[in-house]
This record gives structure tokens, C-alpha cells and sequence, in this order.
């Protein structure tokens, strides 16, 4: 009731013009790589008495709004958490729910004419022969149809673990060693990187990685580039993320001091 009532007097839209000038738009002030990862959308749908698809819809307008805010305020890279390999293990209704509407919000993306403006290479990355043909289908479609963007990057992760990424580099790793491209002695941690999901990133490790929903733990978020980030708890679901909330989340990283364990 408050929040709305906020919202009719213009109150927020106040606050939110002033957050955005107290973010510094330095290019090297911003985070160059943001990660988030989604989280919420069942419980927001359940706290209102609706279907837990309804969330998700929810959830992706948000997700739409904030590579909108990300891309408009320079950021070069954003990471989408949307889908885990845990989350196979939920009812049989919920998974093929989701993968629908992914596979749908995949197809709107690939028409999506800020794509194309903003010139986004759009990757998903996970192990993708676990999703349904349809949607490996499209997810082939915009990653060709955006192949040649460097401007800014956008990468799905869906049927994504860290785990499991580090499980298959290890694999790929291997392969090369025993076909003998690569020595023993060459294998560390620069050449793992070129193994992983990430590798063709121009900046693979994120800077920032918000969690919405009150969880405070990573849930396998990308652990080797994530080693060094900055990281930020929220307590909204993602259904209520606001670019309030996304600008106290810059403001919030530009006055922490990275160390990198110095």
C-alpha cells in the first residue's frame, strides 16, 4: 500500500533521478561485467495467490527492463542466472513451464531490435543438449544472428552449473592432452580459463554479482570467475527489482574498495 502510494505522489521517481546522478558514469568507475542471478519469481507468484508461471512472467520483464538500464548506462557484459541443472529436479509442469517460456523470450530476443542497436552477442551457456530440440533450435538462431556483435554481451545461463562447467573443461582438457596439443606443464589457471564457458569473453570474470530473494549464497554462480567479485544480497524477489534497486546496487559497488587479496 505505501509503495503505491509512493509511486502515485512521484516520490520514487524522484529518489530514482537522484540515485542516477550519484552514480559516477565514468567508464572505469562501472562495473564492465555484471552478474545476476534471478531468484524469487515461484515465491512473489505464490505470495499473491498466483500460478508460479505468473512470476516468471513477471520475472522476465524485469529481466528485460534491467538490460535496458545495464546497456543504457554503459555496461559492457551481463550474466543471467535463469536456470540450474538443480532445477531439473522440480515437478515435471514447473521445468516444461519455464523452458516454454524461455524458449519464447529466446525468440522475442533474437527480434528484439535493441539487440541489434546496442549490436549484443547473446550466448547461452550450460549444457545445453539437456534442453528440449525446440529450444536448443533458437538459442543456435540468436547466437548466429549475433555472432558478430562486440559491443556488448549477454549470456544465458540455463541448464548451467558451476560444477558441471568445471567438469566439462576438465574433460575438454583432457581430450587435448592425450591427443597431445597441449603439456602437462602448460596446464594452469590461464589455460583453464580458455576451457570454460567464458572464454570468449572479453572480460569473463564479473565484477558485480547481485542475488535477489534474500538468499545470501552463490548456488554454483559461475565459482572460478566469480572469485573476485563483488558481491550483493537483496532482500525483493526479482518480480519487484526496480532500477532503484539496480542504481543502489552500482552506487553500492562504486564505494567498495577491491583488493584482489592485496
Amino acid at each position: 500500500m505505501l509503495r503505491e502510494l509512493l509511486k502515485t505522489v512521484g516520490v520514487y521517481k524522484i529518489y530514482e533521478q537522484w540515485l542516477y546522478h550519484q552514480v559516477d558514469k565514468t567508464p572505469e568507475k562501472l562495473p564492465q561485467h555484471i552478474g545476476v542471478i534471478i531468484d524469487g519469481n515461484r515465491r512473489w507468484a505464490y505470495s499473491r495467490g498466483l500460478p508460479f508461471l505468473e512470476g516468471h512472467k513477471q520475472g522476465v520483464i524485469v529481466a528485460k527492463e534491467f538490460l535496458q538500464w545495464c546497456y543504457g548506462l554503459g555496461i559492457k557484459t551481463v550474466s543471467v542466472y535463469v536456470f540450474s541443472t538443480e532445477n531439473f529436479k522440480r515437478s515435471k509442469d514447473q521445468v516444461e513451464g519455464i523452458l516454454r517460456l524461455i524458449e519464447t523470450q529466446v525468440k522475442e530476443l533474437a527480434a528484439d531490435k535493441r539487440i541489434h542497436e546496442y549490436e549484443v552477442r547473446t550466448k547461452a551457456m550450460g549444457r545445453l543438449n539437456l534442453l528440449p530440440d525446440s529450444l536448443q533450435k533458437n538459442i543456435k538462431e540468436i547466437e548466429y544472428k549475433t555472432k558478430d556483435y562486440d559491443k556488448h554481451y549477454l549470456n544465458i545461463l540455463i541448464a548451467y552449473g558451476g560444477e558441471s562447467e568445471i567438469v566439462d573443461a576438465t574433460k575438454e582438457i583432457g581430450k587435448d592432452l592425450l591427443k597431445g596439443k597441449i603439456a602437462l606443464d602448460q596446464i594452469n589457471e590461464e589455460l583453464l580459463g580458455k576451457y570454460l564457458y567464458t572464454a570468449e569473453l572479453p572480460e569473463p570474470r564479473p565484477d558485480l554479482v547481485v542475488r535477489t530473494s534474500g538468499e545470501q549464497r552463490l548456488s554454483g554462480f559461475m565459482p572460478l570467475q566469480s572469485t573476485y567479485s563483488e558481491l550483493l544480497f537483496l532482500d525483493a524477489y526479482w518480480p519487484d527489482f526496480r532500477r532503484i534497486d539496480f542504481l543502489r546496487a552500482i552506487r553500492t559497488y562504486q564505494k567498495r574498495k577491491r583488493r584482489f587479496g592485496v
